[in-house]
């Protein structure tokens, strides 16, 4: 049998006016703006002005990623489109996808098979220029300082201490690590510098967490750019550079209305990795989300130790959000790689694999549970050749720890496929009452939130600070930036900051190498293991098989 790829099924798909979705979401055409017939911005002034009250706020998060996927924002979709079927007034609440993955190896984040939002062409690419916006405000403070260490140095800028990086959103390792200004006086000052990737950015996390443009022109002004010769930190506010950089984020700031294969509202957002950043759509989307319906599904990056992990102790400590239900979503196909498999054995059914695998999905579950005391449930991906043995085993394991198990059929189904997941989801909401907890308090220290997380989410035995990093904890507890929340940046694969400990490994300590600080996004980045913040491409790159024919129809992208 021959599928459809994900964007033939997406441009087969008969897309409704954009006028018609924000009138389903209950947004009045006086507070779009359209971008095309298939897309618009929203004014956030309609969350003054409305008199609606929040709905409820359903996160869906994952198990420890694979190469054989999870489909964790396919069923995000899929579950939005369920509860839509089952006569719920919702809204979906997404993150915009990077060009990296786009052309990488992950390829792009719309959903996939009958689970998608569209245009997925447009949302996987340029977009509304949102992610344009955050690079120019980025680099618009890179030339900004150093033009102003140029013309003086008034601020005595160490150029040794400089902290702010160029950014592209690209896949770009040749930009990592870089040494420019060259070529003489009247080319800039000779320094070390290097490129991030344009979803690390601060720019994108200050833009996601920023509440209105007062507080976005807040925050980037507390952006630390370095330091002083006698380490006083500098900033962009000193820099003077804020009004600039607000001037070209202000239409950016609008969350973006479109609409799921199904005619579904969607506002997708803002974009950070949640391997290297906060992992979440603009609490803007999510806010706006919650008021135009009565369910929002919306999704945190990578696996639960990271995205939903950064979700609640940090986008909903910061936005005031509660989560009335959480969704877990695994394959059988990703437990058995963690219980050892390699990826073509799994077609054949090994309990032995699967429970050797299933104690990463217990882990997660455990954590929502029992860490963040949220109601919870499991999504279980189901594909075509998973056994009913291997499907009851998953049942029985997760029903343990008092979570029921739901098979999702989104991808091949659409919202049909998602049905029995949103009626969980809903008795969730009206039936059992979560007592919300983070997972560590803004007053301990630095290195005890740290181990918090290490040793509560990741399930290791404590932390190793580094030489470096012990001076850098040391400098910014001194600077008062220690009772700020802690964004640890570690690898997605690994439960530890270790790739190749699959499942759910014990007594390894997290390595951390470099703590810094994000002022604007009023958080601290712990970088751990071999992390980087600017991805490469794969010896075969996505790109090599995009096309555009003489019509202008897009083919290649997934």
């Amino acid at each position: 049998m021959a599928y459809l790829s994900d964007i033939e099924i997406a441009q087969a798909c008969e897309m409704r006016p954009i006028g018609d979705i924000a009138a389903k979401a209950h947004v009045d055409e006086k507070y779009i703006e359209q971008y095309g017939r298939y897309k618009a911005k929203v004014d956030p002034a309609l969350l003054k002005e409305t008199d609606r009250e929040d709905g409820k706020l359903i996160l869906v998060t994952a198990i420890t990623p694979t190469p054989a996927g999870e489909g964790k924002t396919t069923t995000t979709i899929g579950l939005a489109d369920g509860l839509s079927r089952i006569g719920k007034d919702v809204t979906v609440a997404l993150r915009e996808p990077s060009l990296g993955p786009v052309f990488g190896v992950k390829g792009g984040a719309a959903g996939g098979g009958y689970a998608q939002v569209v245009p997925m062409e447009d949302i996987n690419l340029h977009f509304t220029g949102d992610f344009h916006a955050i690079g120019a405000a980025n680099n618009l403070l890179a030339a900004m300082l150093d033009n102003h260490i140029q013309q003086g140095n008034a601020l005595g800028i160490d150029v040794r201490k400089i902290t702010w990086k160029r950014c592209v959103d690209m896949n770009d390792r040749q930009l990592r690590f870089l040494v420019d200004g060259m070529g003489g006086k009247a080319n800039g000052v000779p320094r070390e510098d290097g490129f991030d990737i344009t979803v690390a950015s601060e720019i994108m996390a200050v833009f996601c967490l920023a509440s209105s443009i007062t507080d976005l022109k807040e925050r980037l002004s507390r952006i630390i750019v370095g330091y002083t010769y006698d380490d006083k930190p500098v900033t962009a506010g000193d820099l003077k550079a804020v009004g600039a950089m607000t001037a070209l984020l202000k239409d950016a700031l609008k969350p973006n209305l479109v609409q799921t294969l199904e005619g579904t509202p969607a506002f997708v957002h803002g974009g950070p990795f949640a391997n290297i950043a906060h992992g979440c759509n603009s609490v803007m989307a999510t806010r706006l989300a919650l008021k135009m319906g009565d369910y929002t599904v919306t999704e945190a990056g990578f696996g639960a130790d990271l995205g939903a992990e950064k979700f609640l102790d940090i986008k909903c400590r910061m936005a005031g959000l509660t989560p009335d239900a959480v969704v877990v979503v695994a394959t059988v196909r990703a437990l058995k790689m963690h219980g050892g498999l390699d990826k073509k054995q799994l077609a054949t059914e090994d309990l032995n694999a699967l429970e050797k695998g299933i104690p990463n999905l217990l882990r997660h579950v455990s954590n929502i549970k029992n860490v963040y005391k949220l109601p919870c449930v499991v999504a279980v991906n189901r594909f075509p050749t998973d056994t009913d043995a291997e499907i009851d085993f998953i049942i029985a394991k997760c029903r343990e720890l008092g979570v029921n198990t739901v098979l999702s059929t989104v991808w091949a189904e659409g919202g049909k496929g998602g049905e029995a997941l949103a009626r969980e989801v809903v008795r969730l909401c009206e039936e059992e009452q979560g007592d919300f907890t983070f997972s560590y308090e803004l007053d301990a220290s630095i290195e005890e939130k740290i181990e918090a997380v290490t040793k509560k989410i990741y399930g290791g035995s404590g932390v190793t600070i580094m030489p470096n990093a012990k001076k850098q904890i040391a400098q910014l507890t001194e600077l008062g930036f220690d009772k700020l929340p802690v964004c640890i940046a570690k690898t997605q694969y690994s439960f530890s900051d270790d790739p190749t400990k699959l499942g759910a490994p014990e007594d390894f300590t997290v390595t951390v190498k470099n703590v810094k600080v994000s002022a604007g996004a009023g958080f601290l980045v712990v970088l751990t293991g071999d992390i980087l913040t600017m991805p490469c491409l794969p010896k075969v790159p996505a790109a090599e098989k995009i096309d555009v024919d003489e019509n202008g129809r897009i083919s290649g992208l997934f």
